[in-house]
């Protein structure tokens, strides 16, 4: 294309400012029960969030990237290469708006939904309802459903349980030296399924679920070694008035917990929503260098880079304002509140990804945190923010579709 060039750098820049925005609204799910519970300030979880979320992007952040996200749109429905520049351009700019916005005001949003809503506006515009693929979409709109009220049951059995095998025992160090490395094992099982059928989806290994499972075997069971060390060395430390924690009691056990579930939950996320802005960056390089609408678009190296750059650029800058809704807004949280809701987002994952459920990460751990509460008490969740929050995932896909479509036009009458 004689302006590939200045498409490619257009491109860039609204790629940049999307991947920002996936930093700066959802790092937070990995993140954000972790800082609200008091486990880690804010400054550490920007600095781990960075290094795992960079890490997971560039390492696993995909191979081959679909150039039409989700398949959402059929690309035989566009009458040109241009018309699906334009489309990705004002997607980038439309999710990356809204998710701007979002973050401005706190609210925990979907950035999948966010991209999928901005493709839905630009597909309607430039081809027609005939175009979109509806049955993608009624699945996305069910996943908000099914997110948060599975993450939601999980945290709190998984609450429910803490606090009748540990929290509430007769003596609840030696019931933390019983029940600890159990959780921990959970934990470290999980969070290896969630990065093995989440976090690698996008390179080529070929792993059957049966070698899944015994990966996950193993790393639970190095986890509860190691857990087991560290819960006796906690205990020990604070018998002899050497513990810097700032906890009581079992509390102090989960503070250290909430720290490696976060770190795994943010390897799994940079490599698997780092797609949202650089899927359609790979669209609308592949096709204004080729001059072809492909289907696939093979992913550069400095594409991975990028996202992976624009996620902790977004992270490091807004990143707290949605992890301070996430972790102090919802509901009080503590140590064992934040891992059980950590704990039960990547059960909820594993479980979603193996049924092939459309979930969102961001639902999940806005139920598991809301579960989490409710084990306490209805009346320990602050209602008024959980309805904002719903408010704005309703209006996510809308508002997408209707930014997305205002600046294809834009793009169309100023670049065509």
């Amino acid at each position: 294309m004689e302006s590939a060039y200045l498409y490619i750098t257009i491109a860039v820049i609204l790629g940049l400012y999307m991947t920002w925005g996936v930093g700066a609204n959802d790092v937070a799910n990995a993140m954000g029960t972790s800082v609200g519970s008091k486990a880690i300030t804010v400054r550490k979880a920007i600095v781990i969030a960075a290094i795992f979320e960079f890490a997971g992007a560039y390492l696993a952040g995909g191979t081959v990237t679909g150039t039409i996200r989700r398949g959402i749109i059929d690309a035989s429905a566009l009458l040109s290469p241009e018309l699906l520049i334009y489309g990705m351009m004002g997607s980038l700019l439309g999710a990356g708006v809204w998710l701007m916005v979002a973050s401005r005001f706190g609210w925990p949003v979907s950035t999948t939904h966010s991209i999928v809503g901005a493709l839905v506006g630009f597909g309607m515009v430039s081809a027609g309802p005939g175009a979109i693929a509806w049955g993608q979409v009624g699945g996305i709109l069910g996943s908000w459903v099914i997110s948060p009220v599975l993450g939601g049951a999980i945290a709190f059995a998984l609450a429910q349980s803490v606090r009748h095998f540990v929290l509430d025992a007769e003596d609840p160090d030696e019931a933390a030296r019983r029940w600890g490395p159990v959780y921990v094992f959970l934990m470290g099982a999980l969070i290896s399924l969630v990065t093995v059928w989440k976090g690698l989806t996008h390179l080529d290994l070929e792993i059957s679920t049966e070698g899944a499972l015994f990966i996950a075997a193993g790393v639970g069971l190095v986890a509860a070694v190691v857990g087991r060390l560290l819960i006796h060395g906690v205990i020990a430390r604070a018998a002899e008035g050497k513990s810097k924690s700032i906890f009581e009691g079992p509390e102090r056990i989960f503070a250290p917990l909430c720290v490696f579930t976060a770190c795994g939950m943010a390897f799994a996320h940079g490599s698997n929503d780092v797609a949202n802005g650089i899927g359609p960056l790979a669209a609308i390089v592949s096709t204004a260098t080729s001059g072809e609408v492909n289907q696939e678009a093979p992913l550069a190296t400095w594409v991975l880079l990028l996202g992976g750059g624009g996620i902790v650029l977004g992270l490091s800058t807004w990143g707290y304002r949605v992890m301070r809704t996430i972790g102090r807004k919802i509901t009080e949280l503590t140590p064992s509140r934040g891992f059980c809701a950590e704990l039960a987002a990547a059960s909820t994952v594993v479980i979603a990804s193996r049924l092939g459920l459309p979930v969102s990460t961001t639902h999940i751990i806005v139920g598991a945190v809301l579960g989490v509460g409710i084990a306490r008490g209805v009346d320990k969740v602050n209602k008024q923010v959980v309805a904002r929050i719903v408010t704005s995932w309703l209006v996510t896909l809308p508002v997408g579709a209707g930014l997305a479509a205002l600046f294809f036009l834009l793009f169309r009458a100023i670049l065509g």
